[in-house]
């Protein structure tokens, strides 16, 4: 039996206690009450459900322990045995005593099935978790005995294994010792080898690099020829720029005071004309509003000499400011 079905069982037989104990108690408390108010004085006819719940509390108390003490193992000594019977037992008087004072034996035997019930599944019910205990306990020891024997096994098996393991790590090492001695030998040979050719190739390239180095001394020394030649003719042709740069220079400067003084005669003829009462055309107005900027006339005067409005030659004034002006003037 697996752990689900024997908590299963223990379920089974808790509820089926439970429901036995409750049903008992009820029956016992609706038996005995009309017993006690008539066995009660005058005025404490209230007072008689206590003893019935008295007695039934001890009874789910000495149920609840057993229970409990038998899930542990454990055992209460005498004193819980002799609870449980006398709490049995006063159950079992209290119920039959009022068909007994009647001597009706019928309904004597009627209400002793339910104590009596209660003493036998208590008795059963505690026996039977005792039992399950035990068997739980016997299980238990048995799945520590094979897992111990389990790990015993794989123990074993892991120490075979990783004593395999390093014996063939032993002899790969071994194996791996020898193969690099061989390839030491090997290489040692070839490093020899080796190095007599690297003397043979280093005194070849030394032979070489003699012959090199004297045709490269040969070519230096006539590419220095040429280069001083080149640099001769290159100072000759520096000269000859040096000097056409001077004239062109001097020739732009000429044609540049000649424009300046153009422009100035232009500016003044326009400017001669003086205030116009017509506005003139665009591109004159532009010209004499350029040379209205040029003289540093003001707004006003150069809207005089061209006729336009003021907030044109302003906008015409900013044009120049910015430079567009003049390459308007220009292409105009």
């Amino acid at each position: 039996m697996n752990a689900v079905q024997i908590r299963s069982a223990e379920k089974a037989l808790s509820v089926g206690t439970w429901l036995i104990v409750g049903g008992a108690m009820l029956f016992s408390i609706l038996t005995v009450t009309p017993l006690m108010e008539r066995h009660s004085p005058k005025g404490w006819e209230w007072t008689a459900p206590i003893l019935p719940l008295v007695v039934d509390a001890a009874v789910v108390i000495v149920v609840r322990l057993d229970s409990v003490l038998a899930a542990l193992g454990g055992h209460g000594g005498r004193w819980p045995i002799v609870l449980r019977w006398m709490t049995g037992c006063m159950t079992l008087a209290l119920n039959v005593a009022d068909s007994a004072l009647k001597k009706d034996l019928v309904g004597a035997a009627v209400h002793a099935v339910a104590p009596l019930l209660l003493i036998v599944t208590a008795e059963t019910g505690l026996t039977y978790r005792r039992a399950i205990t035990a068997a739980q306990s016997a299980r238990e020891a048995q799945l520590k005995a094979e897992r111990a024997e389990r790990e015993q096994a794989a123990t074993e098996r892991r120490e075979a294994q990783e004593r395999r393991q390093r014996e063939e790590r032993e002899h790969a090492a071994q194996l791996a010792r020898e193969q690099r001695e061989h390839e030491a030998l090997i290489a040692r040979e070839q490093t020899a080898r080796e190095d007599a050719a690297r003397r043979e190739e280093r005194e070849r390239a030394e032979a070489r690099e003699r012959a090199e180095r004297e045709a490269r001394e040969r070519r230096e020394q006539m590419r220095e020829q040429q280069q001083a030649e080149r640099e001769r003719l290159e100072r000759e042709a520096a000269q000859r720029r040096e000097l056409e740069a001077r004239e062109r220079e001097q020739e732009a400067r000429r044609q540049q005071q000649e424009r300046a003084e153009r422009e100035a005669r232009e500016r003044a003829a326009l400017l001669a004309a003086g205030p116009v009462n017509e506005k003139l055309p665009e591109d004159k107005a532009r010209l004499v509003v350029h040379a209205s900027f040029g003289e540093g006339l003001p707004v006003r005067a150069a809207a005089e000499l061209c006729g336009w409005s003021t907030g044109w030659v302003s906008a015409r004034y900013q044009e120049h400011r910015d430079g567009t002006g003049l390459v308007l003037e220009a292409a105009s």
